[in-house]
């Protein structure tokens, strides 16, 4: 006769409604009193019994069990719901689009706790052969955050996925930057558009988009404080962006920049044709203080700039004189006014670290990183100088 269990050893029985075997254990009493019973199910005797006992395993290292049906899709959707609480807009999009894209058609329906080290390479390597690195960069950080956040919260033991590495992608897009002659075509062809001076501003002080769009009047100094000690040239005050808080991108992005006349003649023309398009605009104008808007005096979008930068970028060759610098336009960004910017300055020999300061990086190793192509490849400085100290010896004349 088989030996009865004590009693709280738990059982095994057999579910008719359920057709499956339940193996049950006893794990004591809650603060309220009621039973903690843990329940493994199996359609065999023995199944039923594995089961409960990698269950009280998880019990016993501190695991709460999350549910069997619990999916990576499951972790992302929770990650995308709860854990980018208080983010941009913008980037709220960004991953919701990368992770419904290509993480939950690929991985989503894998049972969490069954989501391999096998299964994340497999699907790296996959989309390695139609994404950028950049890209594959994003969406394996999406993935690492959801598991991530599920293992904090004993959905599984383990984050697979940060102990897999990220294979080369496709080359993506390359950023470029214009020459000395395209710059001065570009500016050429700006001076007669309606946001002419946007360009002007941003290619000669290296302005991000998001913090041309927000600049306000009141932030703009056209006379400087000449008399001061040390004297104070005309800027533009970068201390505002497009970002819900408002603030710049990074502290070191906060940053009061020189304006070069070029510049200052073009906000000063854009001011007045400002004031024409406001009476123009009457009742439907919006006053907000921005140096540059829309036409009823709103905030622009990315999208507007990057549309009026490329139908100037089609006029340059109807500049006379600049007809050979022909762009196509959809191939630019108003981005690359910023890495045209550093690239200039790079080219006439101003210091890495000074560019750094006026971009607004946190350190030369972002502008470095970022900006790598832009950055001057060749250091003379060195043997230019050796070259005035060692001079080579003048032979006598025969």
């Amino acid at each position: 006769m088989a030996k009865r269990r004590s009693r709280g050893d738990g059982g095994l029985h057999w579910d008719d409604k359920r057709q499956r075997w339940i193996a049950t254990a006893s794990l004591g009493y809650d603060p309220s009193g009621t039973r903690i019973v843990k329940r493994g199910s199996g359609r065999t005797k023995t199944e039923a019994k594995d089961r409960l006992k990698e269950i009280l395993r998880d019990f016993e290292d501190g695991l709460a069990i999350a549910p069997n049906g619990y999916t990576v899709r499951n972790a992302v959707d929770d990650w995308l719901a709860y854990g980018l609480a208080g983010r941009e807009k913008g980037t709220l999009g960004t991953n919701t689009s990368l992770c419904k894209r290509h993480v939950i058609p690929a991985l989503g329906a894998r049972k969490l706790r069954d989501l391999s080290a096998d299964d994340v390479d497999k699907w790296l390597t996959a989309k390695a052969k139609v994404l950028s690195t950049r890209s594959l960069r994003a969406i394996h950080s999406c993935l690492n955050r959801a598991v991530k956040r599920a293992m904090a919260r004993d959905k599984v033991k383990r984050n697979v996925v940060e102990l897999c590495s990220i294979p080369t992608g496709r080359p993506g897009r390359p950023s470029k930057s214009l020459t000395l002659a395209q710059a001065e075509a570009v500016l050429i062809a700006a001076e007669d558009a309606p946001l002419g001076a946007y360009i002007v501003v941003s290619l000669l002080t290296g302005g991000r988009t998001e913090e041309m769009r927000p600049l306000r009047w009141d932030h703009v100094d056209f006379e400087g404080a000449p008399d001061a000690v040390p004297p104070v040239p005309p800027h533009i005050a970068v201390w505002r962006s497009v970002r819900r808080s408002g603030d710049t991108k990074t502290k070191k992005s906060r940053r009061t920049l020189a304006l070069p006349g070029r510049a200052i003649d073009a906000l000063k023309i854009h001011r007045e044709r400002q004031a024409q398009q406001r009476a123009a605009a009457g009742d439907r104008w919006q006053e907000h203080g921005l140096v540059f808007t829309s036409a009823d005096g709103t905030q622009l979008t990315a999208a507007e700039v990057r549309r009026e930068f490329r139908l100037i970028l089609d006029r340059v060759h109807q500049v006379p004189e600049m007809e050979m610098y022909e762009f196509e336009a959809e191939d630019w960004t108003t981005r690359e006014l910023r890495t045209s910017f550093v690239s200039i300055l790079s080219d006439k020999g101003i210091p890495l670290e000074e560019i750094s300061r006026l971009v607004g990086h946190s350190s030369t190793a972002v502008t470095e990183e970022v900006y790598r192509k832009q950055i001057r490849p060749v250091i003379q400085t060195g043997a230019v100088a050796m070259d005035e100290i060692f001079r080579p010896p003048v032979s006598p004349e025969p």
